[in-house]
């Protein structure tokens, strides 16, 4: 399990993200770059780091399910993620 403190700090960055979207993409197209360096650092959709939403691990992340391996192979396992079976052949 992560530290709560970087979750939480993921967490805000998300916020802030969604929050300047529209500003962000109104100065891109207008080209007032002096204006984009004014907005927080934390708005920047490229500071986001992707999570796994149960624990919170940064590595070994999958998109497709927001989860990081561990987890996915645990629940995959119990049948608790739908269309997923472990192959054999």
């Amino acid at each position: 399990m992560a530290r709560k403190s970087l979750i939480a700090r993921e967490r805000k960055r998300a916020r802030l993200v969604e929050k300047y979207a529209e500003l962000r993409k109104k100065l891109k197209e207008e080209g007032q770059w002096d204006e984009l360096d004014k907005l927080p650092r934390n708005s920047s959709p490229v500071r986001l780091h992707n999570r796994c939403r149960l624990t919170g691990r940064p590595k070994g992340y999958m998109r497709k399910f927001g989860l990081c391996r561990v987890k996915f192979r645990q629940m995959a396992l119990e049948g608790k993620i739908p269309g997923v079976t472990k192959a054999s052949w």
